[in-house]
């Protein structure tokens, strides 16, 4: 049977904030095979995890990621940002997305190291757009990658060829069950982000994706049970 993987977005962000270490250990204890986490480097080349540019939005600093120090953005934040490293070490066992908003070639060159160093080769995998996905390519010729997609045009076989990407990473509001037989057609799995309804749920399990990434994992993991056929109840004799 088809098993639709669920990925909690930044972790739990509902209930803790976004890619922190008990966020990232609540979604996984909410039944999530994956967490997604955003990584970003310091000044002095360390992965972080933070999805904004800046610390302003979350830990209300308004300083450029990149203009400090590992050990500035700890002190900052009572050291509630955590490394990279120490994000592989409280998700050991479990799958990891790794998304790159920056999408430079020297971040995907430290993640990747990192990635490597702490043997967690076999377990993580990317996601971003072309210009990260490339570089993470060049860094790792045997990463697992989910191009981020965000338009229904299909991307050109020459990025395809350079990248070759095990999926398409879609929008959720993008995707139908036309357009996840055309991407199963040419060889390709699909995930989608960041459904938290459990009406858009539905929908995309109908559709056939084979992972959503999501800011309620509970929630998937509950309507994933609901379609299975084994959830349903046993015929009366």
């Amino acid at each position: 049977m088809r098993t639709i993987t669920a990925v909690g977005h930044r972790g739990d962000p509902y209930r803790i904030r976004e890619n922190t270490l008990p966020s990232l250990r609540s979604a996984l204890d909410r039944g999530a095979d994956a967490v997604e986490m955003d990584v970003r480097l310091t000044r002095d080349g360390v992965p972080v995890l933070l999805h904004d540019a800046t610390l302003r939005r979350l830990w209300d600093h308004d300083r450029p990621i990149d203009k400090l120090t590992a050990s500035e953005v700890h002190e900052l934040t009572a050291g509630h940002v955590p490394t990279l490293a120490e994000a592989l070490e409280v998700t050991k066992g479990s799958r990891v997305m790794i998304d790159l908003p920056s999408g430079s070639r020297r971040t995907a060159t430290a993640v990747a190291g990192v990635i490597r160093d702490n043997g967690a080769a076999d377990r993580a995998y990317y996601c971003a757009g072309a210009t990260a996905m490339l570089a993470v390519r060049e860094a790792d010729p045997d990463a697992e990658i989910a191009l981020t997609w965000t338009t229904l045009a299909p991307p050109r076989p020459a990025l395809l060829d350079a990248v070759r990407p095990r999926w398409l990473n879609y929008r959720f509001g993008l995707v139908s069950r036309q357009l996840v037989e055309t991407v199963h057609r040419d060889g390709l799995l699909v995930s989608v982000w960041t459904p938290d309804t459990r009406r858009s749920m539905r929908r995309l399990v109908a559709a056939g994706v084979d992972s959503i990434t999501t800011n309620r994992v509970d929630v998937l993991v509950a309507v994933r049970r609901a379609a299975s056929p084994s959830s349903a109840p046993s015929p009366q004799p």
